[in-house]
């Protein structure tokens, strides 16, 4: 007999990505609104400060005590942190400083071909044909939409290749912080990992401004209530809940099939540009939209058939 709670099962975690991917569309927008009032090294500690305060508050209402980790796992935090946290960053908002939102979305769409590469690499995953076209679908479905939705972001600025290439270090910092986590998230759980991988990489953050004298309270009185809000969006929803909710769906069904959620980012951004700012979608757009859809679905879909067949 076939368990059919087997495949359901998966729906919430599912969910719960979409919601992520959905938060996450926001980031380059916040960051880059967020890039034009304050230096990139002290906006990204002000992000990580508030995120590892919502992290800390968190485990106080639930009732969570924090673990006490191993030597070994302190080495492994510690690397999340510096990749996750400190590099992603760094190369996030100096990246933003160069190109436009759109224009980095468009390379951190690679985000899910990088992971489900080096996941075959380092861990011998398999991927197959089914999911191999999957992850390519999703590309091409992301390229199109943001091309769709922003045409010129193929003209390059004279210095655009070096925002290029730090939008290419997140994707970097991206993939180390997806797949180096297995371990930490089974024995520590998402929560514990998250709030280590945070705390430790916001140090990292703060030591560097304050090395840089970047602290302001200045800048930080300069600041008005529209950059706060970025702020809080950035630290509380997409650093705090998302990593959480993003580490719970990579233990849930792996770095491959929770890595291609991250297509959905620029199809999120471009429904919230229709709703709240009346941005028109464009036939282009929905093709793109169909394409991420279907190749999230072929990424997942083998592994649901072959559960099936075991216990069959």
């Amino acid at each position: 007999m076939h368990n059919p709670g087997k495949t359901s099962s998966d729906v919430p975690v599912y969910l719960t990505l979409a919601g992520v991917t959905m938060i996450w569309g926001g980031t380059f927008v916040a960051g880059r609104f967020l890039g034009s009032s304050l230096n990139p090294v002290f906006a990204a500690s002000l992000r990580f400060l508030l995120a590892s305060l919502a992290l800390l508050g968190f485990l106080w209402l639930t009732r969570i005590a924090l673990v006490r980790p191993t030597a070994r796992q302190w080495l492994r935090l510690a690397l999340l942190g510096f990749f996750g946290i400190f590099f992603y960053n760094l190369c996030f908002f100096y990246g933003l400083q160069y190109i436009n939102a759109s224009r980095a979305s468009l390379i951190v769409a690679l985000n899910p071909a990088v992971i489900g590469l080096a996941s075959w690499w380092l861990f011998k995953e398999r991927l197959g044909s089914m999911k191999t076209a999957g992850i390519v679908i999703c590309i091409v479905g992301a390229a199109l939409v943001i091309v769709s939705r922003n045409p010129q972001l193929l003209s390059a600025t004279p210095d655009a290749w070096m925002g290029d290439l730090l939008i290419l270090g997140c994707v970097l910092g991206w993939g180390v912080y997806s797949l180096f986590s297995r371990e930490l998230n089974q024995s520590l759980g998402p929560v514990q990992t998250v709030t280590y991988s945070v705390l430790i990489g916001t140090l990292m953050l703060c030591l560097l401004a304050a090395a840089r004298g970047e602290l302001s309270w200045t800048a930080l009185n300069d600041l008005g209530a529209p950059q706060w809000l970025s702020l809080a969006y950035l630290g509380v929803l997409g650093s705090a809940l998302a990593y959480i909710g993003y580490y719970h769906g990579i233990r849930k069904i792996g770095a491959t099939r929770s890595g291609v959620f991250i297509a959905l980012n620029p199809l999120t951004a471009v429904i919230f540009g229709a709703l709240l700012l009346g941005e028109q979608l464009t036939p282009t757009m929905y093709v793109g939209g169909a394409l991420i859809l279907g190749g999230i679905y072929f990424c997942n879909k083998p592994l649901a058939t072959n559960a099936k067949k075991r216990i069959s």
